[in-house]
C-alpha cells in the first residue's frame, strides 16, 4: 500500500503547475527527468497492483509482450519533438503524458520479468538505436525543431542523449565481456 500512495503522491506533485513548469522549461529536464520519472512512479504503483491484482495481469500479458509492445508504442510516441511540443500547448495532450506514461511504468513492472532474456535485448537494443537516433536528430538537426524550445535547448537534450546511448553501449560491451557461467543451471 505504501508504493501504491508513494507513487500517487509523486505523480501529483510532478502535476502541479509551480513543478511542472519548473521541469518543462528546459527541454532536457522535460525530457529527461520528467518523463522518466513519470515512469519509475508508474513502476512503484505497479509493484503494488502486481501483488494486489495478479490475476488481471496474468489474463491479458501472460507471457509480458502486449504489455512491451504497448511500452514500445508511448514512448516511442513521447520521443517524437511534436509530442513534447503539443505537451506543453495542448492541456488534453499534457494529460495524456500524466497518464500514459506512469501507464508504461505499471506495464514494465509486469511484462520485463515475464519476456526472456531475448526479448529484453531486442527491446534494449531497440532503444539503444533510437536514443542514437535522437541523439542526431536533435543536435544535427537545421532548423528548430521544437517550437515551444530554442535550438540550444534542442541541442544540448541532444548531447544528454549521446551520454545515454554511450552508457547503453559500454553497460551492453560490459555485459558482453563478463563471465555469466554460474547463471547457467547446473546440469
Amino acid at each position: 500500500m505504501k508504493s501504491l500512495l508513494l507513487g500517487i503522491c509523486m505523480i501529483i506533485v510532478l502535476a502541479l503547475p509551480p513543478m511542472r513548469e519548473l521541469l518543462e522549461s528546459v527541454m532536457i529536464v522535460h525530457m529527461l527527468v520528467q518523463l522518466p520519472l513519470l515512469i519509475i512512479f508508474g513502476w512503484i504503483i505497479g509493484k503494488y497492483l502486481l501483488q494486489r491484482f495478479p490475476g488481471f495481469f496474468a489474463n491479458w500479458n501472460g507471457n509480458g509482450i502486449p504489455g512491451i509492445i504497448i511500452v514500445i508504442f508511448v514512448t516511442t510516441y513521447w520521443m517524437i519533438p511534436r509530442a513534447v511540443d503539443e505537451a506543453l500547448t495542448y492541456p488534453a495532450v499534457e494529460l495524456f503524458k500524466f497518464i500514459s506514461l506512469p501507464i508504461v511504468g505499471i506495464l514494465l513492472a509486469d511484462s520485463w520479468k515475464k519476456i526472456l532474456l531475448i526479448g529484453r535485448s531486442f527491446v534494449f537494443l531497440n532503444y539503444l538505436s533510437m536514443f542514437g537516433l535522437m541523439a542526431w536528430l536533435y543536435i544535427d538537426a537545421p532548423i528548430q525543431i521544437c517550437n515551444n524550445y530554442l535550438v540550444a535547448e534542442q541541442k544540448a537534450l541532444g548531447w544528454g542523449f549521446v551520454i545515454i546511448t554511450a552508457a547503453m553501449v559500454l553497460f551492453t560491451l560490459q555485459y558482453v565481456f563478463i563471465d555469466h557461467s554460474e547463471n547457467l543451471p547446473s546440469e
